[in-house]
């Protein structure tokens, strides 16, 4: 591994610290006194972590990709069919969970989002959830609905907010596990 294929990053910072970007860079973050050549050792050290490491955030990232693919949202008239599966399912979950958690959103939009399944701002009360949500199992697609409308009761994920999925959906740390199961392939 070559000096290029690692991006160093000076800190206020106390340790050395290693990771991997999901696009495979390596990033380094050092402390701004300590000379380069105790970073390029600690590099060399850890030469057969960081390419393990690689190895895995590639094979998970073809694993997203996959599971991405399994939705063609290519042109507008499949995109607009997407939308039209997802408005069938994800209103009436809308409806009933609105009900019972008495918070009602302003708007409900749909967006091909692969960094996440959906969205809040609590300030305008609109809601965005991802078109991949047609990937999921509907208790998962319910989980996020349900974690959506919790946060126009509870902007953040503080201890009120998880009380409040308890309440409405006791099944959503299975339903996050599963999830993410399913978007790294089984990892």
């Amino acid at each position: 591994m070559s000096e290029t294929d690692v991006i160093i990053t000076r800190r206020r910072t106390s340790r050395l610290s290693i990771r991997i970007t999901k696009e495979g860079e390596v990033r380094v973050s050092a402390p701004w006194y300590l000379p380069k050549r105790t970073i390029e050792a600690f590099i060399e050290s850890h030469r057969e972590w960081i390419a393990m490491a690689k190895e895995r955030v590639s094979w998970k990232q073809a694993g997203r990709d996959a599971f991405y693919d399994k939705l063609d949202i290519s042109t507008p008239a499949l995109r607009k069919a997407a939308v039209a599966r997802l408005d069938e399912i994800v209103k009436p979950l809308v409806s009933k969970y609105s009900a019972q958690m008495g918070v009602f959103p302003a708007g409900i939009s749909y967006r091909a989002s692969k960094t996440r399944w959906g969205s809040c701002n609590p300030r305008t009360r609109r809601i965005n959830f991802s078109l991949y949500l047609l990937l999921l199992p509907p208790w998962c697609t319910e989980h996020i609905v349900v974690h959506e409308l919790a946060h126009l009761l509870e902007a953040n994920h503080s201890p009120r907010f998880y009380a409040i999925m308890d309440t409405h959906f006791p099944r959503w740390r299975e339903a996050r596990k599963h999830t993410l199961r399913m978007l790294c392939g089984g990892c």
